[in-house]
């Protein structure tokens, strides 16, 4: 039996992981974008936080975060805060103290990721700000 839905998906994918590929390459760009204009503006106030994008859509990242079938989107979305962490913070404190960059890097971004993937297993907790508040705290006493 034919389904005029999935041949509609096929027209515009080559298959359901290019489908996938397209939507995780969609939501990492739209990080992007709340990365850029952060940085644009220094200010918080009315820009977007991480974890409000993540909270608005919770269906994609839970879905993609709290199951085992996803690891490429993990290993993408890991790639991506290591780029953001190695572009947003000044690592010269734990330089100082002798330990590399790229150790800072991938702990830092590991714990980042697990810290992200908590809060949807545990059905988000604490609100969005209270999150972002708590990871940047981190991020500023071992970064900055």
């Amino acid at each position: 039996m034919n389904n005029p839905a999935r041949r509609t998906i096929y027209l515009h994918y080559m298959d359901k992981y290019d489908l996938l590929d397209k939507l995780i390459e969609e939501h990492v760009n739209e990080l992007q974008v709340l990365c850029e204009s952060e940085s644009e503006t220094n200010v918080t106030d009315g820009r977007m936080s991480w974890f409000e994008y993540f909270e608005s859509n919770y269906l994609f990242f839970s879905a993609m975060l709290t199951s085992k079938g996803a690891p490429f989107f993990r290993s993408r979305f890991l790639q991506f805060v290591i780029e953001d962490i190695k572009n947003g913070w000044d690592m010269n404190e734990g330089r100082n103290r002798g330990i590399s960059e790229d150790g800072l890097l991938q702990f830092f971004a590991q714990a980042y990721v697990r810290i992200v993937e908590w809060w949807f297993i545990n059905k988000m907790p604490y609100p969005p700000h209270v999150m972002e508040e708590q990871v940047n705290k981190i991020l500023e006493l071992n970064l900055s």
